[in-house]
């Protein structure tokens, strides 16, 4: 079980529309013996897929995007959505530093002057705000009030370790706070290549194009459960036939690898 405490911000440094999420999260999760395993690394170009791809699939549930254009969109080499994950806090100080920014407010009224014959409105922004916008006082009112969130809405929540039910489960048990045993799992080899795209290469079978109608297929989720698999195997009473043997390399190999264990 992770720690996640996540906040949504939709607004830039120019208080324009900016939708984004902040994430505080733990680098690993804690299993029910209390062992804290830390992952060894995040794959941002593979989260910013998966962000992708559940956006646009909510978007097209609700009926506000098209399935043609959320295939389209994420066939895009530059989808618009990104994952940045570098930010490390290895203090209390640094996460509450980091914590800070997540939930920081709309603009600083530092950065904001007034031109009253312009009527006008002046913002500073950018890195060390440097840089300056003039707006017209309406465009700015227009600019605040569209990021006030609606009534009764959440911008934070929490999850997991970080859960009031789960802190409050553990209060109600009468757990102390004790330091978490950390162990670091090994890293894991990632393909370079999708597994849709190694299979082919390998097998020379295309495992999204459907075999009845040649159309393609869309990924609806990964089944790694072996019972669910069986059962929902046996429910269709389907059975697999090679429609053609293996490339012959592989074959060849299957005849080494079956003769050596003869002659053993």
């Amino acid at each position: 079980m992770p720690g996640v405490i996540a906040a949504i911000q939709t607004f830039g440094d120019r208080i324009n529309l900016h939708p984004h999420l902040h994430f505080l999260v733990t680098e690993g999760g804690v299993d029910e013996a209390g062992v804290f395993h830390m992952i060894p690394r995040i794959d941002d170009s593979r989260l910013a897929e998966f962000f992708a791809r559940e956006v646009l699939a909510d978007l097209v549930r609700k009926e506000l995007l098209s399935p043609e254009w959320a295939e389209r969109l994420l066939s895009w080499r530059h989808t618009g959505f990104n994952v940045h994950s570098r930010v490390r806090a290895k203090t209390r100080h640094e996460a509450e530093r980091v914590g800070k920014y997540m939930i920081r407010p709309l603009l600083s009224l530092e950065r904001l002057f007034l031109n009253e014959k312009r009527a006008q409105v002046g913002y500073r922004y950018g890195k060390e705000a440097k840089d300056l916008e003039w707006m017209d006082y309406l465009e700015f009112i227009a600019r605040v009030t569209s990021h006030i969130p609606d009534k009764g809405q959440v911008t934070v929540r929490y999850y997991g370790l970080y859960a009031n039910a789960h802190r409050g489960k553990i209060r109600k048990a009468g757990q102390a706070a004790v330091p978490l045993l950390t162990m670091e799992e090994e890293l894991r080899p990632i393909p370079s290549r999708g597994w849709a795209e190694m299979i082919r290469k390998v097998y020379e079978v295309d495992p999204i194009v459907c075999p009845e109608c040649g159309g393609q297929m869309k990924i609806i989720t990964f089944l790694t459960d072996y019972s669910v698999v069986d059962r929902i195997i046996n429910h269709l009473k389907l059975t697999f036939a090679a429609e053609r043997p293996p490339p012959p390399h592989i074959a060849y190999q299957e005849i080494l690898v079956a003769a050596e264990t003869s002659t053993e």
